[in-house]
């Protein structure tokens, strides 16, 4: 049996500088699941489920107020030396200019638009892992995944720039470059987000990452709303590829449900592709919070991925730490 002993927060001091702080979280899940087509697919089996993630969070501060710090997320980080070393990584430096990120971190597109799954979530992710869902991850991870961003935030309003390189060998393909733009409406008790985000680039013909070669582009769009015990939000997305197969239209709706310890949401999408057949997919979710950071959850999706029926689902108990 292994034990895990997690230190919520830690402070640790350097000779010569300011405190500065490392705290460590984590989140722990059990239950059971069954998958077929999904991401997690299992071959239409229920089985058991567990899944153990630990995040650090290092944050320090110079005399002059400039903040700084790193993340890193050791369920996704890669080995250093290895082509993937920087998920699950990122590091920022933040002042009154605004914060610089580079690593794993979303770029501007991203970083602007809303996702349109709320509240509960599940221990498997099956609301956000069928064939209709979109994150709006829009270009990012099209090289290495390693991204710059500066991003800057004056009252309601915030915008941010982000570049990804193409650091591969032998190869010439220009950087994904993204703008994005969001801003939040405050109505008394209730909100409404709105954010748009672009990205582009040109994929050089001698590419060895297996990507078409061409013009890239992405475009997306986001409004969500808080009112009450409720959220909702809409997303669009299309992506124009050097082929049609590539090349899409993506909607995506959501709503959530919260009140005392039960959450519920619901969401749906669709990729209408310019060629080949289109997918499309639902996901539902339900919660409740036995308090001290410890939920009962209940995921389950169904969708068709390009002529490819998919449904999973999954039931546990998701701990936070």
């Amino acid at each position: 049996m292994k034990k895990v002993l997690l230190t919520s927060t830690a402070l640790v001091a350097f000779a010569g500088a300011a405190q500065a702080e490392v705290l460590i979280t984590g989140n722990a899940e059990m239950g059971i699941y069954n998958s077929d087509g999904h991401a997690n697919d299992n071959g239409g089996d229920t089985e058991f489920f567990q899944d153990v993630d630990v995040d650090f969070t290092l944050t320090g501060e110079t005399d002059g107020g400039l903040a700084f710090g790193a993340n890193v997320d050791l369920d996704e980080a890669g080995n250093l030396g290895d082509e993937d070393e920087n998920q699950g990584v990122d590091v920022f430096i933040s002042g009154s200019f605004g914060t610089l990120t580079l690593g794993d971190t979303d770029g501007a597109l991203d970083w602007a638009l809303t996702e349109v799954a709320f509240n509960s979530g599940s221990i498997n992710d099956d609301e956000t892992e069928h064939a209709g869902y979109n994150g709006n991850s829009g270009l990012d991870g099209t090289f290495d995944g390693q991204i710059l961003r500066y991003d800057y935030s004056f009252g309601d309003f915030g915008v941010a720039v982000s570049a990804e390189i193409d650091d591969s060998d032998d190869n010439d393909s220009d950087p994904i470059l993204g703008l994005g733009f969001k801003y939040q409406f405050d109505f008394g008790a209730n909100t409404v987000g709105v954010g748009i985000g672009y990205q582009a680039t040109d994929i050089d013909d001698s590419t060895p990452l297996g990507i078409d070669s061409g013009d890239w582009e992405a475009i997306g769009a986001s409004i969500n709303g808080g009112f009450g015990d409720f959220q909702a939000g809409l997303s669009f997305l299309t992506v124009d590829a050097p082929t049609d197969v590539n090349s899409y239209d993506h909607i995506g709706v959501g709503v959530g449900f919260s009140s005392g310890a039960i959450s519920l949401s619901a969401n749906y999408g669709e990729f209408d592709y310019d060629a080949g057949e289109d997918s499309d997919g639902y996901g539902l979710s339900a919660g409740y919070d036995l308090g001290g950071g410890a939920a009962i959850q209940l995921g389950y999706a169904n969708g068709d991925e390009r002529g490819t029926d998919e449904d999973s689902f999954s039931f546990g108990v998701s701990m936070s730490f």
